[in-house]
This record gives structure tokens, sequence and C-alpha cells, in this order.
């Protein structure tokens, strides 16, 4: 039930020119203060008192040299209190609460204008956030953002885990970790530690209708809300009645506490859907790995992956193991050619010579499995966006109802042209780009599709609100290790992602490679760790459409490890994290949403470890067969990575179980409720 609870407001003025209120946390453990001095907005955050964001500034400079900067005066405040709980149709939780008290902040310019604006403030247990409001307003009809002056004024040089923004290849970097003040530019989630070992997450939530978020280091340990711009170097474009998306700030005592932080979500409106029965998460296999093995060609030939005979063969194995979809990349034309420079020759409603969607597509029904969909576009956006309406049709037509998309390209190549037929170019993340992700997952909406977006938009909780957007990418990926010329994804890769991009929401890792070293296909690249840290990722690494990403041959050779694998949920009743250090480990438990089990997931960075684990979150009144996919003595991610052992064992809530990871190694556990 929703209780809302009048606060009184506390005006302090301290002087003449300066006004001042706050608002605290249910269990008053943050406090947010607001202060209007000599017109100027500023804010501050505390925790037990002491600060976390010293005075910052608001505001905004907009086109034509209109600023909402100064020259305020508070014409009204608003404070509430709000407490739900509420349910989501998936996630790591099924339950959460959300649990604020709010202070509204109305200004007004003291000038001829009248400019309005308000401020709001949220302030959760475990964090903050606040957003601009525009209210409908005479002098203030479309405008255009030229800069939001929002700063997050740090309070000393924290330690920073960070990629940078602006780069050629979007967000596929590997994570730096630095002091603050060794930072430029960077994306959001960005996470740090303070000296005393407070952690903070700086983000944003719900993201629509304006521009993505990044940061920017203005001066000392100062950093500032830097928007991507349009080609024309407007930030954002929009028009009154108007909101921004939310600043969001986790606060912890621990790393794990950052994990099971739900304020973005919180943030975000609830679910729009009326029927969500067609969203399940699931896991899936597809013809994929492979490309990146270069075993087979996305593009026809002798080694085009995409064959009927190929599709057959992995319906064949999805079926025999209960995997719901099957993903066909290159089943469409445009893949011939130079198509990573030229997204206008993909036709998404045609398939390629050798592949029929339809008859594929029937065969995978008749064995109870769907064809998942596939939409690379290049980054050519409004070529896929004139097509989108019939690929959805189509595949809502034939049964699939789950698609991955693609935008592959670099730097600011997203084109469409103005109304002078001018040629602009855009960033991946710009306000173009937010927008047109929008029209997808409502037109995916629209046609039961449930959506998996690769090279995209960083989540920002989103997912609450449309929960077919079920997963992102936006991250360095499991294809690095096939490929990539730098040794692909160090060891203390996948223990750094729950940390940072994961504090915006799910992620299509793309886990499950059993073959560690590729020498088949690939002997100068492998996978950085070992067999039994590529198991417990399924946990580490939430993901509502999970894929076994490895080859199904793999798959029969490792018949024992696999077996996790198809043990593994993909949606959870509760989450827990167990063991936290950025970067260097964590342990993570979840719980089925469809049964009394739980499943451990924990990974190690190139170090080995001995974690020692109470047993504690499971039903004390329930024995359970505890089964350990772990490392061995000799195992180790550089020269002994196959080598691994299952356990079995019966436990209970009393127990304590050792975790031993080795060098580059992790554990994977089903804890299986005995009747």
């Amino acid at each position: 039930m929703r209780r809302f609870i009048l606060l009184i407001s506390l005006l302090m003025p301290t002087l003449l020119l300066a006004q001042s209120y706050t608002v605290q946390s249910p269990s008053a453990i943050q406090t947010i203060t607001f202060e209007l001095k000599n017109g100027e907005p500023l804010y501050s955050v505390q925790r037990f008192g002491r600060d976390v964001i010293s005075k910052s500034a608001l505001g905004f400079e907009l086109q034509d040299g209109i600023q909402l900067r100064s020259g305020f005066s508070v014409i009204s405040t608003d404070t509430h209190s709000f407490d739900e709980t509420w349910t989501q149709v998936w996630g790591e939780k099924k339950h959460i609460r959300n649990n604020y008290n709010e202070l509204r902040i109305r200004l007004q310019q003291n000038d001829a204008s009248k400019r309005m604006i308000d401020i709001v403030f949220r302030a959760f247990d475990d964090g903050i956030g606040f957003r601009y409001e525009f209210p409908e307003q005479p002098n203030l009809g479309a405008f255009n953002i030229m800069d939001e002056l929002t700063e997050f004024a740090l309070t000393g040089d924290h330690d920073a885990w960070w990629i940078g923004a602006y780069q050629w290849n979007r967000f596929e970097y590997l994570t730096e970790h630095t002091p603050v003040s060794k930072i430029d530019t960077v994306h959001t989630p960005l996470t740090m530690r303070t000296q005393d070992g407070l952690y903070l997450s700086i983000h944003e939530a719900a993201l629509v209708k304006y521009s993505t978020m990044t940061l920017e280091r203005v001066h000392g340990t100062t950093l500032k809300a830097n928007l991507m711009p349009w080609a024309d170097g407007v930030l954002v474009r929009t028009n009154t009645p108007a909101v921004t998306p939310w600043r969001t700030i986790l606060i912890s005592d621990t790393a794990g506490g950052l994990i099971e932080n739900y304020i973005v979500l919180n943030l975000n409106e609830p679910n729009k859907l009326e029927d969500t029965s067609w969203i399940k998460p699931s896991k899936y296999v597809g013809i994929w790995w492979e490309m990146h093995l270069d075993k087979a060609t996305w593009g026809t030939g002798e080694k085009h992956g995409a064959t009927n005979e190929n599709a057959r063969y992995y319906i064949d194995f999805a079926a025999k193991y209960g995997f719901p979809h099957v993903l066909i990349e290159g089943w469409n034309i445009g893949w011939d050619g130079d198509w990573y420079a030229e997204g206008v020759v993909f036709d998404f409603v045609q398939s390629a010579p050798g592949f029929d969607l339809h008859e594929i597509a029937k065969y995978a029904r008749d064995r109870g499995v769907r064809v998942m969909g596939h939409h690379e576009n290049s980054a050519s956006v409004l070529h896929y966006e004139s097509q989108m309406e019939a690929s959805f049709a189509q595949y809502q037509q034939v049964g699939t109802t789950a698609v991955k998309t693609g935008y592959v390209g670099h730097g600011r190549e997203i084109i469409w042209f103005d109304e002078n037929g001018k040629e602009m170019r855009e960033w991946h993340h710009g306000q173009f780009m937010v927008e047109h992700h929008q029209k997808v997952v409502e037109l995916a909406a629209k046609y039961g599709i449930a959506l998996n977006v690769h090279e995209g938009l960083k989540d920002t909780g989103l997912r609450r609100t449309w929960p077919n957007l079920m997963t992102r990418e936006v991250a360095r990926g499991q294809e690095y290790n096939a490929w990539g010329g730098d040794g692909g994804n160090p060891p203390d890769h996948v223990a750094l992602l729950p940390f940072t991009r994961m504090l915006a929401g799910p992620f299509d890792y793309t886990p499950g490679v059993l073959d560690l070293l590729f020498e088949d296909y690939r002997p100068d690249n492998r996978i950085n760790h070992t067999m039994a840290k590529e198991l417990a990722l399924y946990v580490v690494l939430y993901s509502p459409l999970q894929m076994a990403a490895d080859l199904p041959e793999n798959y029969e050779k490792h018949r024992d490890a696999f077996q996790f694998i198809l043990d593994v949920p993909t949606d959870w009743y509760d989450t827990r994290v167990l063991h936290a250090d950025v970067g260097n480990y964590v342990t993570i438990v979840r719980k089925d949403v469809n049964s009394d089990d739980w499943y451990l997931g924990s990974i190690s960075d190139e170090n080995g470890r001995v974690l020692h684990t109470q047993l504690s979150f499971l039903d004390s009144d329930k024995s359970y067969e505890a089964i350990i996919y772990r490392d061995t003595n000799q195992t180790d991610w550089e020269s002994n990575p196959y080598e691994f052992e299952i356990e079995r064992k019966v436990v209970r809530s009393t127990d304590t179980l050792t975790l031993r990871l080795a060098a580059g190694g992790g554990q994977a556990i089903r804890f299986r409720a005995i009747p």
C-alpha cells in the first residue's frame, strides 16, 4: 500500500541572501541540502552528517544566451514521503521496496521573464536522486539546452573505476582504475571508493527525450554533467512541460551494497504494458560464436553459417536440451560486402540465399523452439527505421518473441538528414539515438517482441517501464576473447563489471564458452579464466536472456560442466552479495523465482583466493543438496584452465562453506532444496 505522509519543511534562512532546505532519508541516513545563495541554486549530500557531495552547482544554459543558473527566488516548496513494495515482471529480485522522502523546490527568476524550474530531490537510505522539471509557462515553450550545469563536488580524490567517453569504440573498453583527479570525461556509472571506505556510484535513471549524461572533471575533484551533443552542438531539444532524467548517487558502506541497490529502477515509472505474459526470461543458443571463431561467416559463401542445414542442427540441439530460442545471425540479405561500413545494404525481411526464415521458424516451432530474430543495422538508423515495422510483423507471424539488435558503428557515425538535406552525424548516445531506441522498444512491444540490444545505450532502469527491454550489451563482451588483438578480456574484467557497467542493468555478456583455448580455430586467442569461472558467470553476470554461447559439440564434449548451464535459471526471487571487492572478487547468491533452489557464483581476478561463506541465506527449515563445480588445487587460468571437480554434499543454513578460487578462477553451486 502506498503511504503518503506530509512532512513539515524546515525553512532555515541563514543569511538575508541565502536560504536552505533539507530532506532526510526515511532512516535519517542521508540528508540532501538545497541552498539558494545570492539567487544561485546549490545542493549538497550528507551521510550521517558528513559531506558526501559538497556544495555543487545546479542549472542550465539555454540557446540564445538564456540562463537558468542565477537570479532565482524560491516561490514554493513541498515535501512528502513514499513507501511501496512493487513486483518486477522479471529481474534480480522479485519484490522491490521503494521508500524515500522527497523535497520539491520551485524556483522563479526575478526578471521580467519569470521563468520557472522545479528541482525534485529524493532521499533514500542507500542513496539519492534528483531531477529538473520545466513546468508549462508563458516565457518558456520550445527550447534548446546548450549546457547542463549540474555538478558533483566530491569530498576527496577518491579511487575511481571508469571508461572514457567520446571514444571511437563506444563503451567497449577495459575499465581504468585511477584517482578521480586523473580522469577527464567518462561514462556513467562511475564507481568510486573514498579514503574512509565509502562506496559511491554516479549514474542516471529514466533516460528518455534527453541526451546521455557523461561526467567531466572540471577542476580538482569536482565533476560536471556533460551531455552528448547533437551534430549542430545543441545538447537537448525539448519543450515545456518537460523533465530531465534523474541524476543518481548510490551510497554504500560496502562494495556489495552497490550491487544490491535498486534506486535506478525505483526512479523509473511503473510497467506500461498491460499484458506481459509473453515476456519470458530464458536461455538461448545460436549461430554466432562460430563467426567470431572464423569457423563460419555472416556473409554467403562456402562458410556461410546461416544455412537451413546449420539452423536445423542448432534447433535440434536446443530441443534436446530445452533451450527456448535459437539465434541465427546472418539469416537476412546484406551481409555480403562491406556491411560494417554500409548498413543500408541490409534487408530486414528477406532471407539470404540458402536460408528460409519461414521454413526454419516452422521447423523450430514443431520442436518447441523459437527463432530469435536478429537486426544488425551498422548504425544506419533511418534505413532500419524504414523497415522495422514490416520486420517485427514478420517475426510475429513466424512466432519469434525476442530479437537481438546491433548498432555496429564507430565514433560519430549515426547519419540522418535535416530539413535542408544536409547530412548530420551523431554519437550513439545523443538525444537522436535515445529517441530512436524508444521508438524501437515501443514498436517491439506492439508486436510482442522482447529486445536484446547490442551497441546501444546504457541502461537507466527503463526495463521497469518497458519490461520487453530485457538486456543490453554496452561493454566488452565474450567476443573480445575470440579475436581481441590486446589479448582479450583480462581475468579481472568480469570481476569489475558487477560494480561498474552492471550497476546500470542486465548485461548480455554471452558466457558459457567451455572450449577455453580455441585450439582448432584461433590458437592465438583464448579465454583468460578457468572452466569453473565460466560457469559462475551465469550467476554473477545477470541477464534475463542468457546465452549458452559455445558450439553445441563443445557442450556435448563437456557434458558434466554443461549441466550447470542447463540448470541455472534466468529469473530470480532474491539476490544477495556475500563477498565483494571491486575488480578482485565477488560472490553472489540468487534464489530461483520458480523453486526453493539457490545458486551461487564466485569469481576472482588473476589471483587465487579462499573465501568462507556462511549459508544463512538458505531457508532455515530446509536441507539442500549442494552441487559444487569448483577449481582443483592444480587449476590455474594460464597453465591448467580446464581442470575442475564436482562435489555433492548436504548442507543447511547453519553451515559454512569454503570457496577455493584458483588464479583467474571461480566456483558455481546449485543448492537444490531436498523435498
